[in-house]
């Protein structure tokens, strides 16, 4: 099966539309994964099977719930998402492609992944994506979402981005099994797990929806 049926073959099984110039994307985006790979080593991922169900279709099943949520927050107009440790653009560069009215900024500690975020930015037509070299801890925002894919442990995460987070602003983590160990030491509220199936992977996966906890008001 070709890269491009295999694709359609993806988005059908996870109820997802994209347009024809959307799905190019897709495509040309994992042609650029695997041409700086050769040199520069974005991803542990050689074959070009495997990186289209390992990364692009399973960053493709966190589109959805993403959309819902945008829809029903308001924000599919203009709202603002932080994806944090992106690396090669996972999940930033493929939910920028699928919402191109949000704005996504990819952050990474690593110079030569974020110059690659940004070459793929200009070759795949992205004006609402850019990259960021920095530390995350470093970033004020204020962003409405704020993403991460095996970036590091639920209370790393919330912790060193919380300051980025605008008002009324999520975490959204993907994770693989559900990970009960790091939610019950989370500073956050996890008001929802959803789990995820990716077309062609009999791997569990997640996604970890969290929010600020109400601050406590203080006896007067």
């Amino acid at each position: 099966m070709s890269a491009a049926a295999a694709l359609e073959q993806g988005l059908a099984d996870l109820g997802l539309v994209l347009q024809a110039g959307q799905r190019d994307q897709c495509l040309a985006y994992l042609a650029l994964i695997g041409k700086w790979n050769q040199v520069y080593n974005l991803t542990a991922v050689r074959q070009s099977e495997q990186m289209l169900t390992h990364h692009l279709l399973d960053c493709l099943a966190g589109l959805g719930p993403l959309q819902r949520h945008l829809a029903a927050s308001g924000l599919l107009q203009g709202g603002r998402l932080l994806d944090v440790g992106s690396g090669a653009g996972l999940p930033g560069i493929v939910w920028a492609i699928g919402c191109p009215q949000l704005q996504v900024c990819c952050v990474d500690t690593v110079a030569k992944k974020a110059a690659f975020i940004t070459q793929a930015a200009l070759t795949l037509g992205l004006k609402n994506l850019k990259a960021v070299h920095a530390r995350v801890e470093s970033l004020s925002g204020p962003f409405d979402v704020i993403s991460s894919r095996a970036f590091a442990s639920l209370p790393d995460f919330v912790a060193g981005s919380s300051q980025a987070l605008g008002e009324g602003g999520v975490w959204l983590a993907m994770k693989g099994k559900h990970p009960a160990d790091e939610i019950s030491a989370v500073p956050a509220d996890v008001f929802h797990v959803e789990p995820l199936q990716v077309p062609g992977l009999s791997a569990e996966r997640c996604l970890v929806w969290m929010r600020p906890r109400p601050a406590q008001s203080t006896p007067g």
